[in-house]
């Protein structure tokens, strides 16, 4: 389980993140949804450890983090098991997009056969294009490079960040496929998204932030019956504007 509880995070006078609390299960996808701004990215890089929280905890399985860490205590990294995929992507350039794949296992001393390589570039149907440089690459070919890229470091948790932003409706619905099916193999997902059919049809789990707290949690019924005056005005809007 991985499982925030309490987060807080400040910068300046600004509180961006307000005493938040969720968990994320092995083999579940759950969904943050909320307006611009609401602390969705931020509460990503918390649960990933690449921020670390004012205060609150942050259980990864069996080891716990504490904030605010105190000069004792040996910080003990989360990754790989939990691995981030972010909307940059961060891609280098210079590199094909197998290299861009490979070369986190090299610097991290990982080994992986090369079996195993090759069989995430067949199931993202990565191979007319595996050899391509990002420049070369769509932006949905970028998106799959980085997924197996983090996949091949054999994450239990798979945090993502707006990784269907600019995709087509063809290529959305296949990095819905691939989720559900990394799901069924016991990995737990925590995506942020703003396309509420995507919340709808990938989620168990269903969060929606504003102002930095986490107003509503639960199943498909956030977005079908919200209890909360303000997801309902949230989705309201959305409604009106497609």
């Amino acid at each position: 389980m991985l499982k925030g509880s309490n987060l807080v995070k400040s910068y300046g006078d600004q509180k961006i993140i307000d005493q938040a609390s969720l968990e994320l299960a092995p083999g579940e996808i759950s969904v943050i949804i909320g307006p611009s701004g609401s602390g969705k990215t931020s509460l990503i890089r918390m649960l990933s450890l690449l921020e670390k929280p004012d205060s609150g905890q942050i259980a990864v399985d069996d080891y716990n983090y504490s904030f605010p860490l105190s000069k004792q205590d040996k910080f003990v990294p989360p990754w790989p098991k939990v691995t981030v995929v972010f909307q940059q992507l961060f891609l280098w350039p210079h590199l094909t997009l197998l290299q861009n794949i490979t070369l986190p296992l090299a610097v991290g001393k990982q080994s992986v056969a090369d079996e195993k390589v090759d069989e995430m570039i067949s199931l993202f149907e990565m191979e007319k294009f595996i050899y391509r440089y990002p420049n070369e690459a769509s932006l949905g070919q970028k998106q799959r490079a980085a997924l197996v890229r983090a996949l091949l470091l054999e994450p239990k948790y798979l945090l993502l960040d707006e990784i269907t932003s600019s995709l087509d409706v063809e290529q959305i619905a296949i990095i819905l496929s691939h989720l559900k099916d990394l799901a069924k193999r016991g990995i737990g997902i925590l995506t942020v998204t703003h396309l509420l059919h995507f919340a709808q049809e990938a989620a168990d789990r269903i969060i929606f932030m504003d102002g930095g707290k986490i107003i509503e949690s639960g199943g498909k019924e956030v977005l079908s019956s919200p209890k909360h005056d303000r997801v309902q005005k949230f989705l309201s809007v959305i409604e009106s504007a497609s």
